[in-house]
């Protein structure tokens, strides 16, 4: 079939669009991830072949579903050598009528909050956890999840495959967990969306900046999350996520090259989104603060500057020293050290950069040396400038960012 015909364009819109929720309702209604799976790529072929013959349905995703299903559990009784379906025809165009595949509308939508639950199970061990829902739940291939891992591809796939075999022999359940287990188990959960936003947000590779496919799911899990369970963290995380994405319009430019924050005109920032993270901080706030919950503070205060200069960096490195307290981590260390830099000057940033790498932290890390590189073209040492360009362009695996990074070092050079 040819790429412009156009149900093969509604199948290739509908894949992009639906196809983790119907991998994650086949998964309810067939209990395997394989087999869920392999009904998943199924379906869509049985709709390349039936829909330019009998028209796209009215319900793409629940035509999907039952398709799946029905081909899954036909294939189940071949290998049981069961043929008593043998005399009714054409399977997939059975399948189209098999309405009970599709359950109710509640059961659907909550589909994939239950296998983030499944897959966030405590059976698992956290990186697992997050490995797996970023695989199944969102569809990142095992490379963009090694990716955010900093994990070679073989040892995520092997991950992968075991927590895939945990859940299989431990009979782990396919559900939300009850309201009393919710908070023990909503560390990982939290951990997971926004791992899915920040893929969405800031691509780990590839020709796009951002993929807006992932961080609008997150957007939308986070959404779920805060109607089932309304905890200051998941509050936080939500407004962290809208206050990021508010920005989205702003960060590249028409044709695609990346726009710095301090240069981004924010006339194009979504007021609304802005309105509604700052509330959901006010509230994540009003209780004891968490990390996301700190981290959408500090982009709260972003969202409310008119333009860079008038940044309240001061604020800015104090949230960030309760950050620390509150996570420490070499990254959250590097984010404050450009904030100190912006308060007291590059001189004082650049200090607190190069004791994060003497101590071997964030070698491997493109932006520890994308900062440092500014930090030192500010300060007028062009060779270490240049150096740590150079570096930084040889991590970067986004086309946008490396095109960003090529940029500066040629005027550098000039």
């Amino acid at each position: 079939m040819e790429a412009t015909d156009p149900v093969h364009e509604t199948v290739n819109a509908v894949y992009l669009s639906d196809s983790r929720r119907v991998l994650a309702t086949l998964i309810r209604l067939l209990g395997d991830f394989d087999v869920a799976e392999e009904a998943l790529h199924d379906a869509f072929r049985a709709a390349l072949e039936q829909w330019p013959r009998d028209g796209i349905p009215a319900n793409p995703r629940a035509w999907l579903v039952s398709a799946g299903r029905f081909k899954a559990i036909d294939g189940m009784r071949r290998r049981a050598r069961f043929d008593a379906l043998d005399d009714v025809g054409d399977r997939a165009d059975i399948a189209v009528d098999d309405t009970a595949a599709w359950a109710d509308a509640e059961s659907v939508e909550d589909d994939r909050l239950r296998l983030i639950f499944t897959c966030c199970h405590p059976a698992l061990s956290p990186d697992a956890q997050v490995a797996l829902t970023l695989r199944e739940v969102c569809g990142l291939t095992t490379e963009e999840v090694a990716q955010a891992f900093l994990t070679p591809p073989s040892t995520l796939a092997q991950r992968i495959v075991r927590a895939k075999a945990k859940i299989r022999d431990a009979r782990i359940p396919y559900q939300v967990p009850a309201h009393a287990e919710l908070p023990e188990r909503l560390d990982a959960v939290l951990r997971v969306i926004y791992l899915v936003f920040n893929e969405g947000y800031a691509a780990s590779s590839g020709a796009l900046l951002t993929r807006h496919d992932l961080s609008a799911e997150a957007i939308r899990l986070g959404r779920l999350l805060v109607e089932l369970l309304p905890e200051p963290e998941a509050l936080g995380l939500l407004a962290l996520m809208l206050l990021h994405e508010s920005r989205r319009a702003a960060r590249a430019s028409v044709s695609g090259e990346l726009i710095r924050l301090d240069d981004q005109d924010r006339s194009l920032w979504d007021r609304d989104q802005i309105a509604e993270g700052t509330s959901l901080v006010e509230r994540a706030l009003s209780s004891r603060p968490g990390p996301y919950a700190i981290q959408a503070a500090i982009a709260a205060v972003h969202a409310d500057s008119p333009n860079a200069a008038a940044t309240d960096w001061a604020e800015i490195v104090g949230l960030y020293d309760l950050l620390w307290r509150a996570d420490p981590s070499p990254v959250i260390e590097l984010n404050r050290a450009v904030a100190v830099a912006m308060r007291d000057g590059p001189a004082a940033g650049l200090v607190l950069i190069d004791a994060i790498l003497e101590r071997g932290d964030l070698l491997d890390y493109r932006l520890t040396h994308a900062a440092r590189a500014e930090l030192c073209r500010r300060l007028g040492r062009t060779a270490d400038a240049r150096a740590s360009y150079v570096r930084a362009l040889a991590l970067a695996r986004q086309d946008p960012e490396r095109r960003f990074l090529e940029r500066q070092l040629a005027e550098l050079q000039e």
